[in-house]
């Protein structure tokens, strides 16, 4: 079983950045897709970022596409979200999330292991 630890968040002003790690336990790292999801209260968990377990495949939700970028470290276990460009509207927890495969990627129920999440804020 793998165990994922989110950290990073916190309060930033719009048009500011944050950096969000995600610190994965286990000697299979590597072989996991990971995803970024994110959630406000009252509304679904959705989708905002993914990447394959070489890192050669990268997906993007419309919403941040130009703005956040993911990356991994497979030696480190460790996958980064880095927001660039914040907006109100980008206030959440932020989630990370692993799974076999690429399939369906934006499907939160294709994801097999969660982390706690970590909140972020922008403020306007």
């Amino acid at each position: 079983q793998v165990q994922l630890v989110e950290s990073g968040g916190g309060l930033v002003q719009a048009g500011g950045s944050l950096r969000l790690s995600c610190a994965a336990s286990g000697r299979t790292f590597s072989s996991y897709t990971m995803g970024w999801f994110r959630q406000t209260p009252g509304k679904e968990r959705e989708f905002v970022a993914a990447i394959s377990g070489s890192g050669a495949l990268i997906y993007y939700a419309d919403s941040v596409k130009g703005r956040f970028v993911v990356s991994r470290d497979n030696a480190k276990n460790t996958v980064v979200l880095q927001m660039n460009s914040l907006k109100p509207e980008d206030t959440a927890v932020y989630y990370c999330a692993g799974r076999s495969g690429w399939i369906a990627i934006m499907d939160l129920l294709k994801y097999n292991f969660w982390g706690r999440g970590t909140q972020v804020t922008v403020s306007s």
